[in-house]
C-alpha cells in the first residue's frame, strides 16, 4: 500500500499545533503522545491513510480550539467525517455523553469504528502503565471513577463485538480484563 506521508505529516502537524501544552491526564506525558500512539496502533493494523489521520487527529474538535471547519480544510473531507464521527457532545452529563458516543460509534464506518477502537485501547494501555506508578490513585483523575469508568469500557467492548469484527475487539477485551485487576 503506497502511503499519502504528506497528508500524515499534515495530521501530525495539526495535532502538534492543536495539542501543544498540553498534558495526559494523570501522568507527566505530553498529550500528544495520545493521538500518535492512535495513529500508529492504526498504521500496523494496515488502515488507510485517511484513517491513520483522523486517528491522529480524533481529538482535536472536542479537545482544543480546532474547528471542523479548519481540519476539513487542512485535512479532507473523509478526514473531518472521521474525527466528527468519535467526536463527544460536552455538552451532555457524562452519562449522557458516553451512551450518546456508543451509539454514534456503532452507526459509523467502519473507519470511524477503528478509530474509536484504537483510541480505547491507546488509553487502556496508558491507565494500566500509569497505575503501575501511581496506583489506585490514577483513578481519581476520571471524573466517572472506577466503576463508571470500566462500566464505560465494558458498553464499549459489547457495542464493538455486535458491530466490528476485527482483531483489535480482541486486543481490547484483553485490556479490559487487565484494568478489571487494578484496584
Amino acid at each position: 500500500m503506497k502511503r499519502d506521508h504528506n497528508l500524515i505529516e499534515r495530521a501530525v502537524a495539526l495535532a502538534v499545533r492543536a495539542h501543544e501544552g498540553q498534558m495526559r491526564k494523570g501522568t507527566l506525558m505530553p498529550y500528544i503522545v495520545h493521538p500518535i500512539a492512535v495513529g500508529l496502533i492504526l498504521a500496523r493494523h494496515g488502515f488507510r491513510d485517511t484513517v491513520i489521520a483522523a486517528g491522529i487527529t480524533h481529538d482535536v474538535i472536542e479537545d482544543t480550539n480546532v474547528s471542523e471547519d479548519e481540519l476539513r480544510r487542512d485535512l479532507g473531507n473523509e478526514v473531518a467525517d472521521f474525527v466528527a464521527s468519535v467526536t463527544q457532545d460536552d455538552t451532555l452529563p457524562w452519562e449522557e455523553k458516553k451512551k450518546a458516543y456508543i451509539e454514534e460509534v456503532r452507526k459509523a464506518s467502519e473507519g470511524a469504528k477503528a478509530i474509536s477502537l484504537a483510541d480505547k485501547i491507546a488509553n487502556a494501555h496508558s491507565l494500566i502503565a500509569a497505575h503501575k506508578a501511581q496506583g489506585a490513585a490514577i483513578w481519581t483523575y476520571f471524573n466517572a471513577g472506577r466503576e463508571k469508568t470500566l462500566w464505560f469500557e465494558h458498553a464499549m467492548l459489547a457495542m464493538f463485538c455486535e458491530s466490528f469484527d476485527h482483531p483489535m475487539v480482541e486486543e481490547y477485551a484483553a485490556l479490559i480484563a487487565t484494568m478489571e485487576t487494578l484496584e
